[in-house]
């Protein structure tokens, strides 16, 4: 995408090789981008005054604040250049379904471009069946394979739990976000690629969570136009991944799911047996259940902590559930709770899109795939084949025409009445789109149910059966090297603490 800050890079920019090929890589743009000018029927253009990076550093610093600045001085439709890419953000909620269905405007296109670059993926590029095969996968996300996938990943749950928390007579005191690393990778990737038929699943977890760990914290320069070489020691650390997730490496796993078994399948039509770019896959769609679930329960937690009076709503709410289902708490964890009993919790539900609501900076991104006009209002804009159109979701997450105080955290905003809500309006019209953290439309991201299942099971455990303190009463930043996509993670980590309940 060519989205970064130079700051972390400098020490490998200062090599005579990395200034060779920065120099290689500004030069190879300084030209085109100095020349762009806005034509006739574009939207409004803003280059800034760096070449190449263009306002990709005053994005970084606050993207929201930019937007927003932006969005008053040019309205809700204009061009920027962010680290090489012109991109025509999309402000308008009533214009996203039109915009997102223009056949013109390809998903495949940028995703497979991400996909080469972040994970060493190519075959996507050039072959349409692979493509179409694997997409037919995501419909055992869904369904009684997904009741299947919750049932499992509650028992896994359990065994994480007992074996490493329940001994917490006395408090114990840990980083909050390095607890989330460590129960929601293992949880995941049990749950989806199973256990070691040698044993020693702990282990080698273990050592795949902590290379996945370097590798994600350097996700945002992976899909950038910066030379992997640069990078420090990423390069190696994704081949180790992927070597420990090539096709003789799973085969010592047992209890894949469905989903994983049939990617695999189809990936061995395509592939040789012994061919690294399966292991490539399988990095990727396990980057993709992991990136955005962990700081999704980090913030859940931190924001409930913040809140105790939030946490006793949502207690009281799991207590009832309990209580009509005939459950009691014991020792280990005898409850069970189905999909539908979860998806019963309203509150808990609230809280959970209230996280995503102020954490999701993800943007919604299409490729030009040739010159077109889009019809908007108060006029239509021309747009430039090879550029990008994004939707950027949290203008319209905190917009205070739509949520009322949206800097503030409320845990039982999206409920009314004792019901979900799902009614919002702007502009004194109802609006289809409201909350956008997993995208929209055909691109929707197919994962969505099971990460909330996820979030969902492990606090009603936590809640359940354990009490609960933060220790670093301090606001926490959020990281903004990330701002175009996912969840933000936190910029530094907060401790808490925890025992079972007497």
């Amino acid at each position: 995408m060519g989205l970064f800050s130079l700051e972390p890079l400098l020490p490998q920019l200062l090599s005579f090789q990395g200034l060779a090929l920065a120099a290689a890589l500004l030069l190879g743009v300084l030209c085109l981008s100095a020349r762009r000018t806005r034509r006739p029927g574009e939207p409004p253009l803003i280059k800034g005054w760096l070449p190449y990076l263009g306002e990709a550093l005053n994005f970084q610093k606050n993207p929201l604040g930019f937007m927003k600045t932006l969005q008053k001085q040019h309205g809700d439709t204009f061009t920027v250049l962010l680290g090489g890419k012109y991109i025509t953000f999309i402000l308008d909620p009533f214009q996203y379904q039109s915009v997102m269905k223009n056949r013109k405007l390809s998903f495949r296109t940028f995703t497979n471009k991400l996909l080469r670059k972040a994970f060493s993926i190519k075959k996507l590029e050039t072959n349409d069946d692979l493509n179409d095969e694997l997409h037919i996968c995501y419909q055992l996300l869904q369904g009684k394979s997904l009741d299947i996938l919750t049932e499992n990943m509650m028992q896994n749950l359990r065994q994480v739990l007992e074996l490493h928390l329940l001994k917490a007579t006395d408090w114990v005191m840990t980083p909050l976000l390095a607890f989330c690393n460590s129960v929601m990778f293992e949880i995941t990737f049990t749950t989806i690629y199973g256990k070691s038929l040698a044993g020693g699943t702990k282990k080698f977890t273990t050592e795949l969570r902590d290379d996945y760990l370097k590798f994600d914290d350097k996700f945002p320069y992976l899909v950038s136009d910066i030379p992997i070489e640069l990078l420090g020691n990423v390069k190696s650390i994704r081949r180790k991944l992927i070597k420990n997730l090539t096709s003789e490496h799973l085969a010592k796993i047992q209890g894949w799911s469905e989903v994983v078994q049939m990617r695999q399948d189809i990936l061995e039509k395509y592939y040789t047996l012994e061919d690294l770019e399966i292991g490539a896959h399988h990095l990727g769609f396990l980057w993709a259940s992991v990136t955005n679930t962990i700081p999704t329960m980090f913030w859940a937690m931190y924001y409930l902590l913040q809140h105790p009076e939030a946490m006793a709503v949502l207690r009281d709410e799991i207590d009832h559930l309990l209580q009509s289902t005939g459950q009691k708490k014991g020792s280990g964890f005898p409850i069970h709770l189905t999909r539908e009993q979860l998806d019963s919790l309203v509150y808990l539900e609230s809280t959970i899109l209230e996280v995503l609501r102020l954490c999701s900076f993800s943007s919604i991104f299409r490729f030009v795939q040739e010159d077109l006009t889009i019809h908007s209002e108060p006029q239509d804009y021309c747009l430039r084949k090879g550029d990008l159109v994004a939707i950027f979701p949290p203008a319209l997450h905190y917009d205070p025409e739509i949520f009322e105080a949206p800097e503030e955290f409320r845990f039982n905003r999206f409920v009314e009445d004792g019901k979900k809500k799902t009614t919002f309006f702007k502009k004194g019209k109802k609006l289809k789109c409201y909350l956008m953290p997993f995208g929209t439309g055909a691109s929707k991201c197919p994962g969505r149910f099971l990460a909330i299942i996820e979030i969902k099971q492990l606090l009603v455990v936590l809640l359940t059966y354990f009490d609960l303190e933060i220790i670093d009463d301090k606001p926490i930043e959020a990281n903004c090297s990330r701002f175009l996509f996912g969840i933000r993670h936190p910029a530094s980590d907060v401790l808490f603490r925890y025992k079972v309940k007497s």
